[in-house]
């Protein structure tokens, strides 16, 4: 898989400089190109975007108004269908660089280069320099007949964006992003309702109760709501918050058995570690949520817990059987070390059991 890098090259620099050409005739191309191209290889994603963004005031006679005009009749002539949604984001990013010192004009630019792409970076800039002022343009947004303009009210005031700026305030107090949440819950876009979902599971790791609240008040209304609700509360049902387990319906089952929990005592790094169990009730089991976690050796001593999904589901007899394998192949993102692991069953977030098995090289 080619690196995202890429998708800013010389061809791309060399498309985009062109059309700025076409749409301001004093654009000094040759000067941007020099510019841009000298060191553009040398650089990685982020680098490489801001480089191509923060290039153009220089080599233009334009002032900031007139190069979000410009900016515009670019975004139609060479990102309508020319491009990727990523590459787009380098008109927000201009605005990032230039245009905070002209809120209102920097806003309505950022609403248009949202549109097909996504401004929900730059925007957060806006926030800290003047929420109150922002988050009336993101109310009005919330209203929008665009799905992309709709998303950017939800995604751009997120707490916890990743790769963005913090919001401190709103990690705090996000009273002020319910409003727009409340907006967009019932969202006819699923692309929106999933930055509803996103941006609750970062509220909820700040205020878990103001989550809570808000999944009980809306549940059970439409099946497209009750998806997000439940994607909106992964974080807390994933630590076993037992407030949310409740709302979804997991109760803490009193009298349940676990039978026959066997797994693989020794394997290999490369290898499949294969464990099955069976959990049975005097009663009917009814809604259940199966999860393990694995407390993995990790270098230096140190150790790394980490949850899976088995299954959720309604289950109408009074036992479930499950049996499943857990991969431990050689991937980029993990490494594995030998030594004690151990496994945990987990039911409706009451931890059941624990074993140990040894994880070797051949």
């Amino acid at each position: 898989m080619e690196a995202l890098k890429n998708l800013f090259n010389e061809e791309f620099t060399r498309g985009f400089a062109l059309s700025i050409k076409n749409n301001s005739a004093s654009f000094d191309e040759n000067k941007y190109l020099k510019l841009v191209l000298t060191d553009l290889e040398k650089l990685e994603l982020k680098q490489r975007m801001r480089l191509i963004s923060s290039s153009i005031k220089s080599c233009s006679n334009l002032d900031y108004h007139d190069c979000c005009k410009m900016l515009k009749l670019v975004k139609e002539e060479f990102f309508k269908e020319k491009t990727t949604s990523l590459q787009a984001m380098v008109l927000a990013d201009f605005v990032e660089v230039y245009g905070l010192e002209y809120f209102d004009v920097s806003m309505k630019a950022l609403e248009i280069f949202t549109i097909d792409s996504s401004s929900e970076f730059a925007v957060r800039l806006f926030i800290l320099k003047d929420e109150q002022k922002a988050m009336k343009y993101f109310y009005k947004w919330a209203k929008s007949s665009n799905e992309h303009i709709r998303r950017l009210a939800s995604e751009g005031c997120r707490p916890r964006l990743p790769w963005a700026i913090g919001l401190p305030l709103f990690k705090k107090e996000p009273s002020v992003i319910f409003p727009i949440l409340n907006e967009l819950k019932n969202d006819e876009s699923s692309y929106v309702r999933r930055s509803v979902a996103n941006n609750l599971n970062d509220i909820s790791k700040d205020n878990p109760n103001l989550v809570v609240d808000f999944i009980k008040e809306n549940i059970g209304f439409t099946k497209e709501c009750d998806s997000m609700l439940k994607h909106a509360g992964r974080t807390l049902l994933k630590k076993g918050d037992i407030k949310t387990l409740e709302v979804f319906g997991y109760k803490k089952i009193y009298n349940l058995n676990l039978k026959n929990f066997i797994l693989d005592k020794k394997i290999f790094v490369g290898d499949y570690l294969n464990f099955s169990f069976e959990v049975q009730s005097e009663t009917t089991l009814g809604l259940l949520r199966i999860e393990y976690e694995i407390d993995f050796q990790m270098a230096n001593n140190k150790r790394s817990k980490k949850m899976y999904m088995l299954s959720q589901s309604e289950v109408k007899s009074n036992k479930k059987v499950v049996n499943r394998k857990h991969s431990f192949k050689i991937i980029t993102t993990r490494t594995y070390y030998q030594g004690l692991h151990y496994i945990t069953l987990i039911v409706n977030g009451v931890k059941i059991q624990t074993k140990e098995f040894l994880l070797t090289k051949h």
